[in-house]
């Protein structure tokens, strides 16, 4: 068969035969290019699995290319054009907002499993233009919006393959386009699920139901979710259905951060040699650092990844009190963490608009001042594509040695956040920064405890997945110190990366 004109490895060359395969017994002929409806037979699911630096995201990215290129059409969960009988999908997602924002940055249109779960309702008027950006229609009339505005859309349209950002390019916010959202009752067709270690039972089922034919990219040495054993869901499927990438990827220039990733596959391998490794790194390569404190600077827009909850909440104090930050309300610039939304049942419509929108648990966000009214918030959703919002808040600061956590401010309802200056390996699982700082001795802690997950110990467990999420520069941080700052806390950075701002629960429709 034509393969794609990158050079794949061998088992990247057999991986794509394999998907090839399946796909084409699906009715998707990537070779020659060719859809046909959808075949009868049952539920198809393949896992492609392999550590960090395997070549799985390429390999996703190349899958992509080729479906796009035979004709099958790119369902982002923004926008679903009108259903055709010989229309054939594909949808790419991830678990969090952030993994899925790694992915377009390499020009792959992925979306959450929570947008492609409950889509968007559009007003007529402006579906016409959505229809028209999908290629399915003339360019409309549309009263209020001039000839140049869709122009502006449209080009949106041509690099970022956004409806919503297409149409907030015109002018336009959410609330004037977007009417509801609906639980989807109808199945998709094919689906790509990356960072699919961090899948618990309820959304593998979720996806089945939707994806006759499933596609599970995921690393076999990260942490499985929370309550399920150790196990994650592409453990469960036969061998037939998994196969695994052995051969490692660098990037042009031998990568140190993965040596040390891989080099906890040894048995033999301890927590001291794994250090004097690390150690050994930095002697000859700046992307390693041995750092002798946590660095501040860095906390502001990637948290320090630690293992026990109680580092968690003296660093974020400690980052707080050395910036200056009064306990009764936030700085500009502060690092959240989503921690869900407390809304009832009657404000449904409400819930599902912030989490569509990126504010779901786990979400990233930083915080960029007061709304109108109080406990309102202006945020920005780190890897959502329309990240600047303004939602009703509860910020909830954990304090050292208490069992409640202090509110310096919060609504009646809307989004919950915890503070994001550190948080767990677990919490970062799907996330990826340029710069980590990874908090060693945690991590010590604990390999003196002994603890195993799915026969392994779990430092090398926790010490894989927070030495991966470093894209550039690891620092590994081995005493318990805190730099000070070199300035007070910025977000001019994120009002240049974002110009337009949807809001997302109205101050004056708050109850």
């Amino acid at each position: 068969m034509t393969l794609p004109a990158l050079t794949f490895s061998h088992d990247q060359a057999e991986a794509y035969d394999r998907v090839t395969a399946l796909l084409q017994g699906v009715g998707i002929d990537l070779e020659e290019g060719l859809l046909h409806p959808p075949r009868e037979g049952g539920d198809k699911v393949m896992a492609l699995i392999g550590k960090a630096g395997s070549g799985k995201t390429l390999l996703l990215a190349e899958l992509y290319k080729a479906l796009d290129a035979a004709g099958v059409e790119t369902v982002t969960g923004d926008y679903e054009g009108r259903k055709r009988k010989d229309r054939r999908t594909l949808a790419i997602l991830a678990p969090t907002n952030k993994a899925a924002s790694v992915l377009r940055n390499r020009g792959v249109p992925a979306t959450t499993i929570h947008r492609i779960l409950y889509t968007p309702v559009y007003d007529p008027e402006y579906e016409r233009i959505a229809e028209w950006l999908m290629g399915n229609g003339e360019k409309p009339e549309i009263e209020g919006l001039t000839p140049e505005a869709l122009d502006r859309a449209w080009a949106f349209f041509q690099n970022n393959k956004s409806v919503p950002g297409a149409l907030a390019a015109a002018g336009l916010r959410g609330s004037d386009f977007i009417t509801g959202w609906k639980r989807r009752d109808e199945p998709l067709d094919v689906g790509f699920v990356d960072e699919s270690s961090m899948l618990d039972d309820r959304q593998f089922q979720d996806l089945q139901e939707i994806f006759p034919t499933l596609l599970l990219f995921g690393d076999p040495a990260q942490l499985a979710p929370v309550n399920q054993s150790g196990a994650m869901v592409f453990d469960r499927l036969g061998e037939r259905q998994k196969m695994e990438l052995h051969r490692v990827h660098r990037q042009e220039a031998d990568s140190p951060i993965l040596d040390i990733a891989h080099a906890l596959a040894d048995p033999e391998l301890g927590f001291e040699d794994f250090e004097r490794l690390i150690e050994e790194k930095a002697r000859i390569d700046d992307r390693v650092v041995w750092s002798q404190r946590v660095e501040v600077d860095l906390m502001a827009r990637s948290p320090v990844l630690v293992w026990r909850n109680a580092t968690r909440i003296r660093l974020i104090n400690a980052f707080r009190a050395v910036h200056g930050a009064p306990e009764t309300e936030l700085l500009p610039g502060e690092p959240l963490i989503c921690d869900g939304l407390e809304l009832p049942l009657k404000h449904r419509k409400k819930r599902l608009d912030l989490e569509a929108r990126g504010l779901i648990k786990g979400a990233q966000v930083v915080y960029l001042g007061p709304g109108r009214k109080p406990g309102f918030s202006r945020l920005h959703v780190i890897g959502a594509e329309d990240p600047q919002v303004s939602a009703a808040s509860i910020v909830k600061i954990e304090k050292p040695d208490e069992e409640e956590p202090f509110i310096p401010f919060a609504a009646g309802m809307g989004a919950a956040f915890l503070h994001g200056a550190a948080v767990t390996i677990h919490k970062a699982q799907g996330s990826q920064w340029e710069n980590v700082q990874v908090f060693a001795p945690d991590l010590y802690a604990a390999a003196r405890m002994g603890r195993s997950e799915a026969g392994q110990p779990l430092w090398k467990r926790l010490a894989y997945v927070a030495v991966t999420r470093a894209s550039e520069r690891l620092y590994w941080v081995v005493r318990n110190r805190l730099s000070r700052p070199s300035g007070p806390l910025q977000v001019d950075d994120l009002k240049k990366a974002a110009p337009t701002a949807l809001e997302l629960v109205r101050e004056e429709d708050n109850p």
